[in-house]
């Protein structure tokens, strides 16, 4: 209930513990790894959730095939084809007619850029043909068509 003067029971400056307050404080030897833990675990669940967002926007349901994947160096250029017949370059929605204006406007870097076309399964062949033929009238020859890998 009372307070320690200080004098009495060596609480104060000139006490006894004036020694091992010293010795407390002496540089630790050991690294503490939780709080490094702990960050890369946030880290981690952070990866987790955005890893799913990285992919191309345009929800296409994609034919399964046997073929392999290409191998490259660089991005390519994605363009989709929906199943209602809307075409997108990446994300961005297009007209058809404007496809060899925009990729013109793209081939800033020369046209051996790659240009995958992910076409969905149940969108019209003519539209998907018509897409692909706007991309060889722009001037660019690495065409690719973007399938799933056949299960079983």
């Amino acid at each position: 209930m009372g307070m320690s003067s200080g004098a009495a029971g060596g609480g104060g400056r000139s006490g006894g513990r004036r020694g091992r307050r010293r010795q407390s404080h002496a540089p630790m030897s050991e690294i503490n790894v939780t709080p490094m833990v702990d960050v890369m675990l946030v880290l981690l669940i952070i990866f987790m959730v955005a890893a799913p967002l990285l992919t191309v926007g345009v929800p296409i349901d994609l034919p399964e095939t046997r073929a392999k994947a290409m191998e490259g160096d660089t991005e390519p250029i994605a363009i989709s084809v929906k199943s209602d017949g809307k075409v997108y370059i990446q994300d961005t929605e297009i007209a058809v007619d404007e496809l060899i204006a925009k990729l013109g406007a793209i081939a800033e870097n020369g046209y051996d850029e790659r240009i995958y076309v992910r076409g969905d399964q149940d969108a019209d062949y003519g539209i998907i043909m018509k897409v692909m033929g706007q991309i060889n009238a722009a001037g660019y020859k690495r065409i690719g068509l973007v399938t799933l890998e056949e299960q079983g």
